[in-house]
């Protein structure tokens, strides 16, 4: 039985911590970190592989949560923590070392930016949760900025480019996720899809085909999305431009 503090308000509950969606957080982080180890073992494939693993561990944690009944303000910062490791530090340090440590200032630089990037975009998420559009982010979401970086290392090892043969491309690819999540550009969440509302049975087909597809080939098929869902914010963006300027 705890011991009484009389200075300890009798009215406040003790906070704990919820040890199933936590897991899953600490697998992502896991994740990342095998993510800088590999790279800096020199071991690329298995690097970008490992945060995509990442992206899915993190994209469990939230829902479990929720399923549970286990969401505390205390996961939501460790979650935070976790996706700056996983989806900052790691795709910066990943593409830093495979592509841009030859080039200088250029490349710690590039990589920097990333980096800071992701902490800034998490900062703001966290911060206007409860006042943004629940059908769109403000920024490339962190998970996606990493799967194209990730996905674009990955695709091009799999063609057999060395880092420095691409650098320059490498770059651009950076800088373009990193800016991209501190942009006002608005990218679709996904947030509306009812997965507990019922579909037809050609929904399921086609999930099943999807699947099907990524399988076939994953690292060009992973790249290609999150390179079409990179773009699509900007394309969002320029409709809605056009928009207001006709009106």
């Amino acid at each position: 039985m705890e011991n009484y503090n009389p200075r300890k308000p009798m009215n406040l509950r003790r906070r704990g911590i919820y040890l199933l969606p936590n897991l899953f957080t600490t697998g992502a982080l896991f994740a990342g970190f095998y993510a800088i180890v590999q790279a800096m073992n020199g071991k690329f494939e298995p690097a970008a592989v490992a945060i995509f693993v990442a992206m899915v561990l993190d994209g469990l944690d939230g829902r479990v949560a929720r399923m549970t009944h286990t969401q505390s303000e205390f996961g939501a910062e460790y979650d935070s923590l976790s996706d700056m490791v996983s989806f900052g530090v790691a795709p910066s340090l990943v593409m830093y070392e495979w592509a841009l440590r030859g080039m200088g200032k250029w490349g710690w630089f590039a990589a920097f930016i990333y980096c800071v990037a992701t902490a800034l975009r998490l900062a703001r998420f966290n911060t206007n949760i409860d006042v943004v559009d629940k059908n769109y982010f403000q920024g490339l979401p962190s998970p996606a900025a990493a799967a194209l970086v990730a996905g674009f290392v990955w695709v091009m090892l799999d063609y057999g480019y060395s880092g420095e043969s691409v650098r320059w491309y490498a770059v651009i690819l950076t800088l373009f996720a990193g800016l991209s999540m501190v942009s006002n550009v608005p990218f679709y969440s996904f947030k509306t899809i009812n997965m507990r509302k019922s579909v037809p049975f050609l929904v399921i087909f086609l999930i099943a085909l999807f699947f099907l597809l990524i399988f076939s080939y994953p690292p060009g098929v992973l790249f290609g999305l999150f390179l079409c869902y990179g773009l699509s914010g900007y394309v969002m963006w320029l409709v809605q431009l056009r928009g207001k300027q006709s009106s």
